[in-house]
């Protein structure tokens, strides 16, 4: 699977790649940056630099990522993070190569690092941690390098998940996913939904339907076109906010947001309507969904990046650290969704249900449709549809 997904990708990162070289030769201004200690002046620990697009302020995925950065801090005072935000995605990789002389570690959340090889080759003493994609060289050649670990999740256990809770708890019988650009962990995301959904309506008895606006159908990294709804962005609120209202004019009681900062539109559309919840992505959302005395957080998906981001900064830090493409979900415990009391609103039928198809996700036995890059089951055909 995971050779799979690297030979896919190439034809992306080619493209990517010839983008980012021509930037390199740009010297425009950097880009905003502050950093943080962990109580400590000595220069002797790990530098750390986590690059985004949208700052790690998100609260979803960039912010959990740095979460784990800050876990990894408080035992370790002798290290030191800066963050820095480059909202241009053909500047994301210049900013690396521009800024590998000056920090031990990169941490790199989102597909549009993939194209990092050349620099991470050419840089053998610094280490890369990228979430959400493998990593090519200039050429498009998927690599795996000693100083590069890489992670990608099965996000479509996590929309599996949510459309089980979506199906599951709507009155309007109308649901909806929204997305922010069409790339293999989101196409992940809005197939897992779609699967969840038909799961639902096949062994629970609902009768829930998925609601898709042509006007923000996505088109996938090969050209496939995916449908779904694709706001076409990580940073636009505004759209975000457009694309949520029209699927609540169109009946959608219940929106699974996986769209980084773009979704805080989606969720004030949904706090300006009545009898409309969210799901939330990659962590515990319920805290922004607070809308004055009532909360528009059914439940949320969880893809667990703070974890393993800490774990390998702490084994960069303790010498034993070993360059690898993991992939992670239920099996690992890197996947799921909130059931704490307080944290969610879900019926105890919703959750019972919820917790047995837990089990079956992580033997096996269901296997959720995804992006091409990962399998090749379409949402309304995959292993354990009934």
């Amino acid at each position: 699977m995971k050779n799979k997904f690297k030979t896919l990708l190439a034809v992306l990162c080619l493209v990517a790649m010839v983008a980012s070289l021509a930037g390199c030769g740009s010297k425009g201004a950097a880009p905003s940056a502050s950093a943080s200690a962990a109580g400590s002046d000595s220069a002797s620990g790990l530098k750390i630099c986590i690059i985004t697009s949208s700052g790690i302020d998100d609260g979803s995925f960039n912010q959990n990522c740095y979460e784990g950065i800050q876990a990894f801090l408080a035992d370790h005072a002798d290290c030191t993070v800066n963050d820095v935000k480059e909202s241009d995605y053909n500047e994301l990789i210049p900013t690396v190569e521009r800024l590998v002389g000056d920090y031990d570690v990169f941490v790199l959340p989102g597909f549009n690092f993939s194209g990092i090889g050349d620099i991470a080759t050419n840089n053998p003493d610094k280490k890369f941690i990228v979430v959400d994609s493998t990593i090519t060289d200039s050429e498009g050649n998927a690599l795996t390098l000693d100083n590069v670990y890489t992670m990608t999740f099965s996000e479509q256990q996590g929309g599996f998940f949510a459309g089980i809770a979506a199906a599951l708890t709507t009155t309007t019988g109308k649901v909806a996913v929204v997305n922010g650009m069409a790339y293999p962990s989101n196409v992940n995301y809005q197939y897992g939904f779609m699967s969840g959904v038909n799961y639902a309506n096949a062994n629970y008895g609902t009768s829930a339907q998925c609601i898709e606006l042509p006007s923000y159908a996505g088109t996938d990294v090969m050209g496939n076109a995916v449908g779904g709804n694709y706001i076409g962005d990580f940073t636009d609120e505004a759209t975000g906010k457009v694309v949520a209202e029209s699927l609540i004019d169109q009946g959608c009681d219940i929106l699974f947001i996986a769209a980084g900062n773009a979704g805080n539109g989606c969720f004030t559309a949904i706090k300006e309507a009545t009898g409309v919840y969210a799901i939330g992505c990659d962590v515990d959302q319920f805290d922004d969904g607070v809308n004055g005395s009532s909360n528009i957080i059914l439940t949320s998906t969880l893809k667990v990046m703070d974890e393993n981001v800490c774990k390998q900064l702490t084994a960069i830090y303790d010498g034993t650290f070993q360059g690898q493409d993991a992939y992670l979900g239920a099996d690992t415990d890197s996947s799921g969704y909130v059931s704490a009391d307080g944290r969610q609103q879900l019926s105890e039928d919703a959750l019972a249900k919820l917790a047995e198809c837990y089990d079956l996700v992580k033997d096996g036995t269901i296997v959720p449709a995804a992006d091409a890059t990962v399998n090749e089951y379409l949402p309304d055909s995959f292993p354990g549809l009934s």
